[in-house]
């Protein structure tokens, strides 16, 4: 199994299909962060992003990358901007606040309201390690509504939110 990926049971990518030429810059990115050369899998994982700007795992791959580097501004600016493609092609409003459970399909466990379901849980963690705890709980309450299956697996973050909210 690749490293970056997040896979449904069939090989599929969850969040959409990622073309050969894209999935090889994302290797590539890959083998180099395993190598320790950050620059390099940096640059390739943007390389990736400027061949296919709407290819949605392109930026889990960007934010976690981030994240990972505890590098939590340019994780959260990339979420934020993976959301707003993911309500691009779902067709919904890109911001959190104002969606609905009406908006799109988000029982869905492919597609773009699901990566910006899974975004969203992931946008809600950098937000709880920056230190905004209040933020991270209102966007878990946003997913709770949205996805009350819990299909993102949001409830872990949001039992770690609430401790934190509790001990505050």
């Amino acid at each position: 199994m690749r490293q970056f990926e997040f896979r449904i049971p069939d090989g599929r990518m969850a969040f959409g299909d990622v073309p050969e030429h894209i999935d090889a810059r994302l290797q590539e990115a890959v083998k180099a962060r395993l190598a320790g050369d950050l620059e390099a899998s940096e640059s390739l994982l943007w390389e990736a992003h400027l061949l296919g700007p709407k290819v949605l795992p392109v930026y889990y791959a960007l934010y976690k990358f981030y994240f990972n580097q505890r590098r939590l501004d340019q994780a959260e600016r990339v979420a934020l901007i993976g959301l707003d493609a993911a309500a691009r092609l779902g067709g919904f409003d890109p911001d959190w606040r104002r969606l609905s459970p009406g908006a799109a399909d988000w029982a869905s466990v492919t597609g773009a309201s699901h990566f910006y379901l899974f975004t969203l849980k992931a946008l809600s963690f950098i937000t709880l390690r920056g230190g905004r705890t209040g933020e991270s709980l209102a966007m878990l309450a946003k997913l709770r509504e949205l996805d009350p299956a819990d299909t993102v697996g949001y409830g872990v973050i949001a039992a770690l939110a609430e401790r934190v909210a509790g001990g505050e």
